[in-house]
């Protein structure tokens, strides 16, 4: 089953961003991805908040910083579910492949007929 949240907040290219940058480097804070982005430390705020409430990082508190880290079961189930709607999308672009040919074949058939 897809969940709708969390693809919304894949959907965003900032969001996944962020995601790379996380992944890259194992945590970071608001104010230092912000430094990696042509975004504002407020507006990675929100993105952050949203990749949270979609359960794809964890905020952790450390003194006065909030670090953020990729929650790796979700980002799982994340990739899981991508690789199964591709692999539905593959399925729904081979068959209309072999339409397609099987329509060019039949127009082929008949342009070749002899007229009675």
């Amino acid at each position: 089953m897809i969940d709708d949240e969390l693809w919304a907040a894949l959907g965003d290219p900032t969001r996944r961003h962020l995601l790379d940058l996380l992944l890259a480097d194992g945590f970071g804070t608001a104010t230092g991805l912000s430094e990696h982005l042509p975004v504002t430390r407020q507006a990675v705020a929100k993105h952050l908040g949203v990749l949270e409430r979609a359960e794809l990082v964890v905020a952790r508190k450390d003194g006065r910083e909030v670090r953020y880290v990729v929650n790796e079961a979700q980002f799982a189930r994340a990739v899981a579910q991508l690789t199964s709607v591709g692999a539905a999308w593959d399925a729904w672009l081979r068959r209309i492949k072999t339409i397609a040919e099987s329509i060019q074949a039949l127009r082929s058939a008949e342009g070749k007929e002899t007229p009675s």
